[in-house]
């Protein structure tokens, strides 16, 4: 069978890819793969469980719960929270393990399983791939060692979740919100709680959009993926901004008080440049991976801050941030990444941050943004192309060093072939649109030509 887990959990389409029977073994071989690697050494093992809105979220987390307690592991049941919120717990409360059902932006009928080690981190490679061949092997016939009598897990719920999430937010805001009105969509997720009263609490003024999840409506032309009812909102409440989330809460768009959208490229350089300010971006180093904006690269460069660019995938900047001990990192799509206050991408933690920069400085976010300007760029999907030859054919990378040439600094070219597809990505970007679109087309074309 192909890998289960891709690059944030296992997902798909609930009770149709991703089953009760799954959550259920894939919980139970969790378990067991984390024993055999010591992590439960010497102790009753204890696991922290949440979940978004999702209706199918309930059966899940049911059969989730059921796994593990099967497993002798004890579950604390934290309820509708984020994904950085599990993450939180699960090291605050010395877990042994977390779990977050989730599909993320993904829309309603999908829904996830996301696994956290001690700590609240991404559990490694090798570990996510260990469960895998434990759970494939089960449903091959080879049977569980199943504890009996009191070596049984117990469950319970924990509603100090929310607060004790809420409060670590706060303390680590280095300034209050006072004075600032706020637009937050929700998108109908899992921070329809959590996040307008973390904003109140630091002294803004709320409106809340997208915050009424009954389970199927949840990132229903809401959140960080349809920001129209935001940039309306916001501008017709007069407000200072508009934050937007995702189902999960661990990305964050944003609104200035016109209504234009700021990108996770320009969070990340309004971020830096406040982190470095407060000598908290640790070497002045920036990690973002290789689809981020060329302006957001030109801006850091005319700030004197180090940019350090990865393969496309928040994980692979986290792995970045953490082999170096950076303190920020992050992606376009807003999944921001602050090391020192969170193991994963946060969207309430980055809302308030960039909240409260605004409120310190007293300038617009629309000022602030503006430190770095987007230049234009121009994705073109080329299907039906052998992929595994954009790095050796010769005609090929004629054609890229032409365009390259043609754009000079103000401009760069790239060509990524598509992990799932069988596709080609051509991304270019100049300070002109339409010249953009013009060298796109060309490559577009010479990747057709010569692949095709």
């Amino acid at each position: 069978m192909g890998r289960l887990f891709g690059t944030d959990g296992v997902r798909g389409v609930a009770n149709a890819d991703l089953t009760a029977e799954m959550a259920l073994g894939l919980s139970v071989a969790a378990a067991h793969v984390l024993a055999e690697a010591g992590t439960f050494e010497g102790h009753k093992p204890k696991a922290v469980v949440g979940r978004d809105p999702r209706a199918s979220g309930e059966f899940l987390q049911a059969a989730v719960v059921a796994g593990l307690a099967s497993a002798g592991v004890d579950v604390l049941c934290v309820g509708v929270l984020p994904t950085p919120a599990v993450a939180h717990l699960t090291g605050a409360l010395g877990a042994d393990l977390g779990v977050m059902l989730s599909a993320s932006h993904n829309a309603m009928p999908d829904n996830g399983i996301k696994f956290f080690a001690r700590g609240g981190h991404k559990l490694a490679d090798e570990l996510e791939d260990r469960i895998e061949a434990v759970y494939d092997a089960h449903r091959h016939g080879e049977p569980w060692e199943r504890p009996t009598g009191a070596g049984v897990g117990r469950v319970r719920s924990y509603d100090e979740g929310f607060e004790s999430y809420v409060a670590h937010l706060l303390s680590v805001l280095p300034n209050r919100l006072d004075g600032l009105k706020i637009v937050l969509d929700e998108a109908h997720g899992a921070a329809s709680g959590v996040s307008p009263e973390a904003f109140a609490r630091a002294g803004a003024q709320v409106v809340t959009i997208g915050a009424e999840p009954d389970g199927l409506n949840i990132n229903d032309g809401c959140g960080s993926t349809h920001l129209d009812k935001l940039k309306a909102a916001v501008v017709e409440h007069g407000a200072d901004l508009g934050i937007a989330h995702d189902g999960d809460a661990d990305r964050c768009l944003a609104v200035d008080h016109t209504g234009e959208e700021v990108d996770g490229d320009q969070i990340l350089s309004v971020l830096a440049l406040a982190m470095r300010e407060r000598s908290a971006l640790r070497s002045d180093t920036v990690v973002a991976t290789v689809m981020s904006n060329l302006g957001f690269k030109l801006a850091m460069e005319r700030a004197g801050i180090r940019l350090v660019q990865t393969a496309v995938g928040d994980r692979y900047v986290l792995e970045e941030m953490k082999e170096h001990g950076y303190a920020l990192g992050g992606e376009q799509s807003g999944h921001v990444i602050i090391l020192d206050h969170a193991t994963t991408g946060d969207g309430t933690l980055t809302g308030l941050l960039l909240a409260a920069r605004v409120a310190e400085t007293g300038r617009t976010l629309r000022e602030l943004a503006s430190v770095m300007e987007r230049l234009p760029q121009v994705l073109i999907n080329v299907p039906d192309v052998d992929r595994s030859r954009v790095k050796t054919s010769a005609d090929l990378a004629a054609a890229v060093a032409e365009a390259e040439r043609e754009l000079g600094e103000t401009g760069r070219v790239l060509l990524r072939p598509s992990g799932t597809e069988p596709l080609v990505r051509v991304m270019v970007e100049a300070a002109d649109i339409e010249q953009a679109r013009s060298v796109a087309g060309r490559l577009a074309d010479a990747v057709k030509s010569a692949l095709g």
